[in-house]
């Protein structure tokens, strides 16, 4: 309670404010070096000063240990109140733990010291002009150098947080190719390479060999630097094996994954507050039934039906999207700190199942939970003036970079369901299917529960009759692939609403506990029916697709 207290604090009074003002001025670039918006920086320096840096991070190397939960919810308060500059320490957080998981004891003490207190900063560099998610395709190069270390040369485009002027810094994990290296991913190494070369005693020395050239003029997310950067002969050192950096990856890409689902959350949540707030005030006509203000000139806008859609909608998809982002979290810190090997291995399987559902689906719905917000505004949230316009386009980029929907989509059927046979997807299954018997017996329960039973149960015969199809055609997987993560997010989100159905049940003393059951109610009446549709499309398989010639678009 008190480190959600005083990050609730920190982000309200610190980093609420920048949000408009990091939106409006951008980031600025002069020979090279990056100038962040005004107030940034001090915001940073707050954040560090409060311990915030480390809050996850190995007691050894100066973190201070709290599970990964804790970080989930320190991450949504930053993103719900500055998602541009929320990210500076997201993309840190990445680069920890690959250092943590593939660094040697002494790259360890080096690399995760300043990181974790928050003096330097880290950044991930896979993407290459010619490659966006075809990472197989990377150029840059690293050519070994007698003292053990690597010269590494080549060009990186989307670098989020690549230049700026917040820290003393920058580490940055880059993805190259060895002399020997074989073509495609399986070529593919990991380098740490600093902005600037460490002196014996830690403190950053002379300049290596990395320029931000450009920074990128973007649709949201202005007060983050996405920047390209030239290594030209930069020195750098290799993390984990040669021609492994594939695995080292995926540690990185895995935790961005669920902080960029965190920030689907939380934008979402940030567009659900200010539109309650502008619906409660904005005095629009009359109710259809009468007159509910007679002492004001109009009704507020609230009471209209359409504007009350519009807001639960976004409620309920906060409200679930949060629960299954601590379900997630949850299944993180039992891979950390579970009793035993079996249960630290279910764990990651879960986690690794539900990572690309996080991702998707809930940058999905973040899109049309802020095109909501601007809707419930009216004129006023297209103009900039309100600030809402900001949740739309900052937000946007969520469902693309860290790997796009479709991308998150495959991995999620292709490798995580289908790729071990379906283990881990029966696992979670057999797992809510519990919640859903123990449930059933509750009579004001009951018929949702049974719901959730029965998409449970059609969940798994939906991923089998995919698996059938493929093995006679593997774009079978490709055609019903983001179908399929859809439906695993809605599935997923009306068994997080069961649960906070049955939590809420019998307290009706309580306007919290109120207002969950009557958001529960209106998800399954009205938003989980979305997922019938998504059950077609799934089923129709590839047809309608292959049929679709290439010189069908140009007519």
């Amino acid at each position: 309670d008190g480190i959600l207290e005083e990050i609730g604090r920190f982000t309200e009074q610190e980093l609420a404010p920048l949000n408009a003002v990091g939106d409006r001025e951008g980031c600025r670039l002069e020979n090279g070096v990056v100038t962040t918006p005004p107030g940034f920086r001090e915001a940073w320096e707050a954040f560090v000063a409060g311990g915030w840096t480390g809050v996850t991070g190995d007691p050894e190397h100066g973190g201070q240990g709290l599970p990964p939960s804790v970080g989930a919810l320190v991450e949504e308060l930053a993103t719900t109140t500055n998602m541009a500059w929320s990210m500076y320490p997201a993309l840190s957080h990445g680069a920890v733990n690959a250092l943590e998981a593939h660094g040697t004891p002494e790259q360890k003490e080096r690399w995760l010291r300043p990181l974790l207190a928050g003096r330097w900063t880290g950044t991930m560099c896979l993407t290459e002009p010619h490659c966006g998610s075809d990472v197989g395709l990377l150029r840059t190069k690293a050519e070994p150098r007698d003292d053990g270390s690597y010269a590494i040369t080549g060009t990186k485009i989307f670098i989020s947080a690549g230049e700026h002027d917040l820290a003393e810094n920058i580490v940055h994990l880059v993805l190259a190719r060895l002399p020997d290296a074989p073509g495609g991913t399986k070529g593919i190494t990991m380098f740490v390479v600093p902005k600037f070369l460490p002196r014996e005693d830690g403190t950053p020395g002379e300049r290596n060999g990395v320029t931000c050239v450009s920074i990128e003029e973007k649709m949201g997310i202005h007060g983050n630097a996405t920047c390209q950067l030239a290594f030209e002969g930069a020195r750098g050192w290799r993390i984990g094996p040669e021609h492994g950096g594939m695995r080292c990856m995926f540690t990185m890409m895995n935790a961005a994954r669920l902080v960029v689902g965190i920030q689907g959350l939380g934008q979402t949540e940030a567009a659900y507050q200010a539109a309650l707030a502008w619906a409660t005030e904005r005095e629009q006509m009359r109710s259809l039934a009468g007159p509910v203000a007679s002492e004001r000139p109009a009704d507020p806008i609230l009471v209209h039906p359409d504007v009350r859609r519009m807001l639960l909608t976004q409620k309920a998809l906060a409200e679930g999207g949060r629960a299954l982002v601590y379900f997630s979290s949850l299944q993180a810190d039992r891979v950390q700190r579970g009793a035993d090997e079996e249960t630290r291995a279910a764990a990651n399987r879960l986690l690794d199942l539900l990572t690309p559902i996080v991702k998707g689906f809930l940058t999905e719905t973040a899109q049309e939970t802020t095109q909501l917000a601007v809707q419930v505004f009216g004129g006023h949230g297209y103009v900039r003036d309100q600030g809402v316009e900001q949740f739309a386009r900052d937000v946007r980029i969520a469902a693309i970079y860290e790997g796009t929907t479709q991308i998150q989509a495959l991995d999620l059927l292709g490798r995580k369901v289908l790729g071990d046979g379906g283990r881990a997807l029966n696992e979670l299954l057999a797992l809510l299917d519990a919640d859903c018997v123990a449930l059933e017996g509750r009579a004001e329960l009951a018929p949702w529960a049974a719901e959730v039973r029965g998409l449970l149960g059609e969940w798994g015969d939906l991923a089998a009759g995919v698996g059938a199809r493929a093995m006679k055609d593997p774009r079978e997987v490709g055609a019903a692939a983001v179908d399929f993560l859809l439906y695993s997010g809605w599935v997923l989100l009306a068994w997080a609403w069961l649960r906070m159905l049955a939590a809420s049940a019998g307290r009706d003393d309580d306007p919290f506990f109120t207002g969950k059951r009557q958001t529960g109610a209106f998800f399954f009446r009205r938003l989980l029916p979305r997922s019938r549709p998504l059950v077609a499309g799934i089923r129709d398989g590839l047809d309608a697709l292959a049929d679709a010639e290439p010189a069908l678009f140009a007519h």
